[in-house]
């Protein structure tokens, strides 16, 4: 008898179906396992990589803003001084006024008894005219400073001359032509002073 080829039934080709569908899954929920795997592997790496991009980006934006908040107090302060300082050549012309006055009224002769009562109108309207004028100044941030008798200082007087003296102190002012003149506390004029010195030594 010869032996025939032996053909799988029904039953045997259910099997071997259900065989390769059971394979098939089991690789289906192995490779699923192991993409899980690598997903759980990875994910504190993403959540790390984020925070980070996280921080960056934080840390670019607070950058940014400081910048801003810098340009923006750079803009105010100059506005600031502009306004502040913008009528500082009008006050230097103010301050010539303020100076001719005064050497209006120090031309005048000393006040005696009896003098002629024109003069002592003239004095005193030149005197009330100058403490008008030196509030209304005042007012406006523009004040003025008598230095005499302080310690000479080249950042606020000027020295026009030195001279001897045994009763100051040498480098004392011990006489001013012009006062210190200031605008918002920042120096508008320096005053015009004559400085003592050592006096000569006697032999």
């Amino acid at each position: 008898m010869t032996q025939q080829e032996h053909k799988p039934n029904d039953a045997e080709a259910n099997i071997g179906s259900e065989q390769e569908e059971v394979s098939s899954g089991h690789e289906t929920i192995f490779n699923q396992t192991q993409e899980a795997a690598e997903d759980a592997a990875s994910e504190p790496n993403s959540v790390e990589k984020l925070k980070a991009e996280l921080q960056e980006a934080k840390d670019n934006w607070l950058r940014s803003e400081a910048e801003n908040q810098n340009l923006r107090n750079r803009h105010k302060k100059e506005l600031d001084d502009t306004r502040l300082y913008s009528v500082q050549k009008f006050a230097r012309d103010v301050v010539e006024a303020a100076e001719n006055l005064r050497r209006g009224l120090d031309s005048l002769p000393a006040k005696t008894e009896g003098e002629d009562p024109i003069l002592t109108k003239m004095r005193e309207g030149f005197e009330s005219t100058e403490r008008s004028f030196l509030q209304i100044l005042d007012k406006n941030g523009i004040k003025y400073e008598d230095p005499t008798g302080a310690p000479f200082d080249a950042n606020k007087h000027q020295a026009m001359a030195e001279q001897p003296s045994d009763e100051h102190p040498s480098g004392t002012v011990i006489q001013s032509w012009t006062p210190t003149w200031t605008l918002n506390n920042r120096l508008l004029k320096p005053a015009m002073v004559i400085v003592a010195k050592a006096g000569e030594k006697k032999e």
